[in-house]
């Protein structure tokens, strides 16, 4: 009599995850995705304003590694995903000026959240359930919900959530793993946005249709004191042509760190005056008429945070958990997409 099919959960829908589902279900095998938000994206996630829409999140990225190319290749062929920004711009003690390199930069279409929701398809997700705690019955893995409602069971979970959240899950069923979690420091990122009516003043010396900015730190201003590190234009992003004016600003890390407890409006505010701060002299930037801002508690793994570059894709125990992230490699996004991808290969390769 032949063995069903060894089943996995994972518990995150970033792209960790969805790389590591999609590499189990390549396989032929069953996977069951959970996220807490209203659907998958994570960091990739994008919001919808009144005649705009705004990356919360990754504003781009880059390919390195051969196996990630060959997928944005793909998602390129089918119109996921499109070469951006085209002028990007730096801001440095004398001044706006272009910022060139050899880096081909990408970014989701019509919106970053595109690549996300590629990766979705033909997965199982359930979305706006947080997974509060595991439970381990008779060989097979329990998940329980915020309601307390039970999830399973599985064979094999995943856990592809920020290194913090992980540790909680962990708590009481793999202690080595859970340490492992506590060694990898995430770090905070605040990110505004800002909606106008009117049109962005033209900038002197610098093209009407600038795409994006980056900001060194002001002369003689310590990071934690000077809020923002990047701006991006989201209606000068591929498929948003025709939208209404509106930014996306990061702020620092630093920055964050030191403002965690600080109102997302007065957040939002801090971030638009220190754009306002760096434009030319005598250039005044409009009203905006929609303002917010969002907290990524978890937004960045420090990898460096042991003394040492975390050198592993993921971590896996006997027991059947399992963990993915861009903690277990790096900040970029292609480094997360690498994470879950290896994972799901080395489970699958593993699977009788």
């Amino acid at each position: 009599m032949s063995q069903p099919p060894v089943s996995t959960a994972i518990i995150g829908a970033g792209i960790a995850g969805l790389a590591c589902g999609q590499a189990l279900s390549a396989a032929g095998l069953p996977v069951h995705l959970f996220d807490k938000g209203r659907g998958p994206g994570g960091r990739m996630s994008s919001r919808r304003l009144p005649g705009a829409v705004v990356d919360l999140g990754a504003q781009f990225f880059s390919v390195r590694d051969p196996a990630f190319r060959r997928r944005v290749t793909a998602w390129r062929e089918a119109g996921h995903v499109a070469s951006w920004p085209e002028t990007l711009w730096q801001v440095t003690e004398t001044g706006w000026q272009p910022h060139r390199d050899d880096v081909e930069r990408f970014i989701g279409t019509p919106r970053m959240s595109a690549v996300t929701r590629q990766l979705a398809e033909g997965l199982e997700v359930t979305s706006g359930t947080r997974i509060a705690r595991l439970e381990f019955h008779d060989g097979q893995w329990w998940l329980l919900d915020q309601d307390d409602a039970r999830h399973g069971p599985f064979a094999r979970v995943v856990i592809a959530v920020p290194t913090p959240q992980a540790a909680t899950l962990l708590a009481g069923h793999e202690t080595a793993l859970a340490e492992a979690c506590e060694a990898v420091i995430q770090r905070p990122c605040w990110t505004a946005w800002a909606r106008f009516d009117a049109p962005l003043p033209s900038l002197p010396g610098v093209d009407d249709d600038w795409q994006a900015v980056r900001l060194d730190p002001g002369h003689e201003r310590a990071p934690a004191d000077d809020p923002l590190r990047f701006v991006s234009r989201n209606d000068h992003k591929p498929g948003r042509h025709g939208q209404g004016e509106s930014l996306s600003l990061l702020a620092r890390l630093e920055w964050s760190e030191a403002h965690l407890e600080l109102g997302a409006e007065a957040v939002a505010r801090a971030l638009l005056d220190g754009f306002r701060e760096r434009l030319p002299r005598g250039v005044t930037l409009p009203e905006p008429t929609d303002l917010g801002a969002h907290l990524w508690r978890y937004a960045q793994p420090d990898v460096f945070a042991a003394g040492e570059a975390v050198n592993r894709d993921y971590r896996r125990s006997s027991a059947g958990l399992a963990l993915c992230g861009d903690g277990w490699r790096g900040p970029r996004v292609e480094d997360a997409w690498l994470s879950g991808h290896h994972l799901g290969e080395a489970l699958a390769a593993d699977t009788p």
